[in-house]
């Protein structure tokens, strides 16, 4: 099935592995409550157990250093893309209160990003991504 919109997640790669997972976790959470409409239907097995429903379409993750990751942003940004973001400091936190916070006290230019989602038409993600590789 093609889809009208992508939904990107980059990553910056100098991460521990559970970091990597923890920050596309949460950034596909941003992405699920902005984006109710890619939310699916719930899943049952043959034997009736009910599931809770997931995001019904491909999320691409790519890889990227901070330059990167600040220049997606950028791009992002300048295409009235509203991305998800999870910056180093929220690692620190315990809540999502304080993560908004850490986020709130420092400007867009110096945020030290680990990463972001997004989702937009096709040929725009395209863009946004644009010299980026699948995170390995």
């Amino acid at each position: 099935m093609e889809f009208d919109t992508k939904i990107a997640v980059v990553i910056r790669t100098d991460l521990e592995a559970w970091q990597k997972l923890n920050v596309a976790s949460f950034l596909a959470g941003g992405i699920a409550s902005a984006f109710p409409d890619c939310i699916g239907e719930p899943y049952l097995d043959a034997s009736d157990t009910r599931y809770l429903s997931i995001i019904g379409q491909p999320i691409l993750i790519y890889g990227a250093d901070r330059a990167a990751l600040s220049r997606a942003l950028d791009r992002a940004l300048a295409r009235n893309v509203i991305p998800a973001v999870y910056t180093e400091d929220m690692f620190k936190t315990t809540h999502d209160a304080a993560n908004r916070e850490v986020v709130r006290a420092i400007a867009r230019a110096d945020l030290n990003l680990v990463g972001i989602a997004m989702r937009a038409e096709r040929k725009v993600i395209d863009k946004i991504v644009d010299g980026l590789k699948f995170h390995s």
